[in-house]
């Protein structure tokens, strides 16, 4: 990957170490916002808008308070000069040490840089209070363990840390062709919406602590894997003959009150 691309008539040079590629197929990105809008929508939060391609579709929305956040300073120039409309929304920041861009509750979508996918997930986690629901697009495999279940091979902790606060729809896949250069692997879009309840937890500290504990060492038993943070008396319960993957979002909230304190 990497090189440049010509796009909406502009140069612009694509990032390896930003996971760039130009999603060039606009049936996509009309999907994106068709998601988007089956909800009330207010306040718009977009994720690394790059070449603008979702942006175009987002900048249609009537009566939206749209914000983008984009680290490139070239795409951030090439915005402000394609989409004159983007002037004072734009934040030239990385969404991993930014703050919520808005007062009160909003919607996130994008278009998000592979490299930092899940990062971007726990973000929105950290977020949890004031995101009304995310609505993006993720290399299948991150989408797929985002949405995953337990019992499947591939849920583990991003599975259970997003699913403890949010409601995971798996959307559609997209094809590598809708994009330029076409990336080396599918992408997916999933849509998340805060729970109407919370599962119930001693707190999050604890139940990253557990999740990721039990997941460290997933073929074990998780007897064996999380023996550091209960006594042996709640050890020797039949649950923890299990492993970690099979066990619900629930049977972790739960645990998370009988860890050693």
């Amino acid at each position: 990957m990497g090189g440049s691309g010509y796009f909406c008539g502009a140069m612009l040079t694509l990032k390896k170490s930003l996971g760039q590629h130009f999603l060039t197929d606009e049936s996509v990105s009309r999907r994106i916002v068709g998601f988007l809008t089956q909800k009330p929508l207010k306040k718009l939060l977009e994720i690394g808008p790059g070449g603008g391609a979702l942006t175009k579709f987002l900048l249609e929305l009537k009566e939206i308070d749209l914000k983008c956040i984009e680290i490139d300073e070239e795409k951030v120039k090439f915005l402000h000069q394609t989409y004159p409309q983007l002037k004072n929304r734009i934040i030239h920041e990385d969404i991993l040490n930014s703050s919520p861009p808005f007062d009160g509750s909003f919607a996130v979508t994008g278009n998000f840089p592979y490299n930092i996918s899940t990062q971007i997930i726990f973000r929105i986690i950290e977020w949890k209070n004031v995101v009304e629901q995310m609505v993006g697009m993720f290399q299948k495999e991150v989408a797929e363990r985002i949405a995953a279940e337990e019992g499947s091979k591939i849920y583990g902790v991003t599975s259970v840390l997003t699913q403890a606060f949010f409601k995971v729809e798996y959307l559609f896949e997209v094809s590598e062709n809708a994009f330029r250069p076409p990336p080396k692997v599918k992408s997916a879009v999933i849509r998340m919406t805060p729970l109407a309840e919370p599962v119930h937890i001693s707190s999050e500290k604890d139940l990253v602590l557990l999740v990721k504990t039990a997941f460290n060492q997933r073929r074990k038993t998780l007897r064996n894997a999380v023996k550091s943070l209960f006594s042996r008396e709640i050890l020797s319960e039949e649950l923890f003959n299990k492993r970690a993957e099979e066990l619900s979002v629930a049977q972790f909230a739960e645990l998370t009150f009988r860890m050693n304190r």
